[in-house]
């Protein structure tokens, strides 16, 4: 199996799961070069909030998009945002992205930013 494949199956294992529960989750993708943050509602048809190392607020505070750094000002930034639109609980969608390196570092960052997996 594909590298991409096996990380689409992943998602579907974890996106059923959370579909099951109702939960708003906190979902996430990311590139070599970038990585992008949504809490999207618990239906699934609209984004609560959203940040990415794309938005210039961001990227002009950081040297490099790509590193953990970047990403764990993504993951405060989320958290922010989603406490503003009155989020506080999520279910963390890593999209099938192993859970280390970057992944990591943005779900520590929007824990310690207040928000609750």
């Amino acid at each position: 199996m594909e590298k991409k494949q096996s990380r689409m199956k992943r998602a579907l294992k974890l996106r059923s799961k959370i579909k099951k529960v109702g939960a708003t989750r906190l979902s996430i993708h990311k590139t070599s070069q970038h990585i992008y943050a949504q809490v999207i509602s618990d239906d699934g048809s609209v984004t609560l909030a959203s940040a990415s190392t794309t938005q210039s607020e961001i990227k002009l505070s950081l040297k490099y998009t790509g590193n953990i750094e970047a990403a764990a000002v993504v993951g405060k930034h989320i958290a922010q945002k989603a406490l503003a639109a009155g989020v506080t609980e999520v279910a963390f969608d890593r999209s099938g992205f192993k859970y280390h390196g970057r992944v990591k570092a943005l779900a520590d960052a929007a824990r310690e930013a207040g928000l609750k997996f």
